[in-house]
């Protein structure tokens, strides 16, 4: 029996994208296999979050294309899961946590209550996230890190097959930061994996390559991560992760 190769998971061709006439995208060219693991980084104001926003569909491109497996992102929607940095919520709304990782089934349905299937494949999300103990404590009653995995297994309860997180571990403390890369790593031999993050050490503990972004986007493997590329992007010295990596001239370093 032959195997047909399966498109790109994320393919850009050709982008460019302004805000009020202020380019923040330049010729954006980018392809990103399935099971493929993107960090993105760049300064502020780099274009960084807009690219998410292209993938997501959320914006449309001046010039170029972005296609998911071979469709158009409004197309392709439920094959993504996206993880923002930032959720706001009311700690007095008496929501639980297997009703917020339903929410990620959305869309599924036209009727628009959650279904039988909807709910087990939020348990199921819960249990892959080892989150199923906590499934009908209220959310606002759980930790900071384990609320970072509620939201992954929102996204991951949408069964798409690219995994999109915006700075996840910029509120999380470093044992919750060890647990959830463990579960990337995890996830990652089914999904795509791309993440923004400004803690770029990270890029060469667990991702594949890195995208640097800076109105331009640029791919290296993470091997190529040294003082001097992250100088170049960010125009200046950076501390490479806020725990035990730091950024030289040669490269990082464990201390």
């Amino acid at each position: 029996m032959i195997q047909v190769q399966e498109k790109s998971a994320i393919s850009i061709c050709d982008l460019s994208f302004s805000y009020d006439m202020q380019a923040v995208l330049v010729d954006v060219n980018l392809e990103i296999a399935p099971r493929d693991s993107i960090c993105v980084v760049g300064p502020n104001g780099g274009g960084k979050t807009t690219l998410i926003k292209l993938i997501l569909g959320l914006l449309t491109p001046e010039t170029g294309t972005v296609r998911i497996f071979g469709r158009k992102p409004e197309e392709a929607r439920l094959r993504m899961g996206y993880v923002p940095q930032y959720v706001q919520y009311d700690p007095q709304f008496p929501i639980s946590v297997s009703e917020v990782v339903c929410m990620g089934r959305l869309g599924h349905s036209f009727t628009g209550r959650y279904s039988r299937q909807d709910r087990a494949q939020a348990l199921e999300a819960l249990a892959e996230t080892d989150l199923a103990d906590i499934a009908d404590r209220p959310f606002s009653s759980i930790s900071g890190g384990q609320r970072q995995r509620v939201l992954i297994a929102r996204a991951l309860a949408s069964r798409g097959d690219i995994l999109i997180l915006d700075e996840p571990t910029a509120n999380i403390d470093h044992e919750s930061e060890l647990q959830f890369f463990d579960l990337l790593t995890k996830l990652n031999r089914h999904m795509t994996i791309l993440m923004v993050t400004h803690e770029v050490g990270f890029a060469s503990t667990f991702f594949k390559r890195i995208a640097c972004v800076n109105k331009e986007v640029k791919i290296h493997p993470t091997s190529a991560l040294t003082g001097d590329l992250i100088r170049d992007l960010y125009g200046g010295d950076l501390q490479m992760i806020r725990h035990d990596h730091c950024c030289s001239g040669e490269g990082h370093s464990h201390e």
